[in-house]
């Protein structure tokens, strides 16, 4: 079964500014299901098109399926069966050899900055750029699933 190892973290906002970013990609994201034990979602980018299902987290690990699908279904899955959705910027920044996935949230997520690192195993060593702040690996308001229901702005 393939998986995701996945550890989160907030990050320092007056220092990710000063990073020099390459171009972000902007996501549109929806989930057809969201269960605390599963979730189904559909992303869209300027080229592309996903359907990930993913299960349920056990510490930073996770059965997680992903399927490229052509970007007009994706359109059509998220217009016509999509129950909650959000918008985000993606930033892909490589540090000392491992590549970070730095989001800022949009909309009703607006100032909230994750980012996010995927690892081979659980207890595999890596280093923190500067601009992170705290760990969130495991808090579920921080699970994109969830900022739909509940957005950043609410807390």
């Amino acid at each position: 079964m393939p998986q995701e190892i996945e550890r989160k973290y907030l990050i320092n906002h007056d220092k990710w500014q000063q990073v020099q970013k390459p171009a972000g990609e902007l996501y549109r994201q929806g989930y057809l299901l969201t269960d605390p034990d599963k979730t189904i979602r559909v992303r869209l980018t300027a080229a592309s098109g996903f359907l990930t299902i993913k299960g349920l987290n056990i510490g930073a690990t996770r059965p997680e399926y992903e399927y490229e699908i052509p970007r007009q279904d994706a359109i059509e899955l998220l217009d016509n069966f999509s129950i909650a959705e959000l918008s985000k910027t993606r930033y892909k920044i490589n540090h000392d050899g491992k590549i970070w996935e730095v989001d800022e949230f949009a909309g009703d997520n607006a100032g909230l900055i994750i980012a996010e690192i995927e690892l081979t195993s659980e207890d595999e060593l890596f280093t923190l750029p500067i601009w992170i702040d705290k760990e969130v690996t495991g808090e579920e308001k921080y699970y994109n699933s969830n900022l739909t229901g509940r957005p950043y702005k609410s807390w």
